[in-house]
């Protein structure tokens, strides 16, 4: 198959595919004018491929990893060994730690929400945040006033 049909089945741009086969992740074979030519199998590939980046591994990773796994339902192939538990593992735990910062980003986000929607803990309309609400800051965020015109001319344009 070609690199666009694959492209097309797996939702994958054809520029990341000829990255992967760069990185050593996906092959091909080539036709007899130079095109690349995709087995069947190269569908499931891509979908491992992609589940593994979603994982938030490094291309790296995935290399040393892919030849352990099956590539039809990602379980492990036979020449996977103890050491892809590890690795697996290690990586299981980097994402676990991952999980437990965007919660603790996403509370974060849930507070400000609740304060900016006006349901603080003694029911009283919050302050504004808005730069316009007398803010001294405000004024020399704002765009400069145009330049006064020169003596019988036009007015000087504002420097950047």
């Amino acid at each position: 198959m070609r690199i666009g049909e694959l492209a097309r089945r797996t939702g994958v741009s054809e520029r990341s595919l000829r990255y992967y086969g760069t990185q050593g992740l996906l092959t091909a074979d080539r036709t007899p004018g130079g095109h690349r030519d995709y087995p069947e199998g190269a569908v499931d590939r891509v979908i491992r491929i992609q589940e593994f980046y979603a994982a938030g591994l490094a291309s790296a990773k995935i290399a040393e990893l892919l030849p352990c796994v099956r590539d039809a339902d990602g379980g492990p192939s036979e020449i996977a060994t103890p050491r892809l538990v590890g690795d697996l593992s290690m990586e299981r735990d980097r994402i676990d730690r991952k999980i437990d910062e965007l919660r603790r980003s996403r509370e974060v986000l849930d507070d400000v929400i609740a304060t900016a929607a006006g349901e603080t803990a003694n029911g009283a309309e919050p302050p504004s945040c808005s730069p316009s609400a007398g803010s001294t800051r405000a004024a020399a965020l704002s765009p400069p006033a145009p330049a006064a015109a020169p003596a019988g001319g036009r007015p000087m344009p504002p420097r950047p």
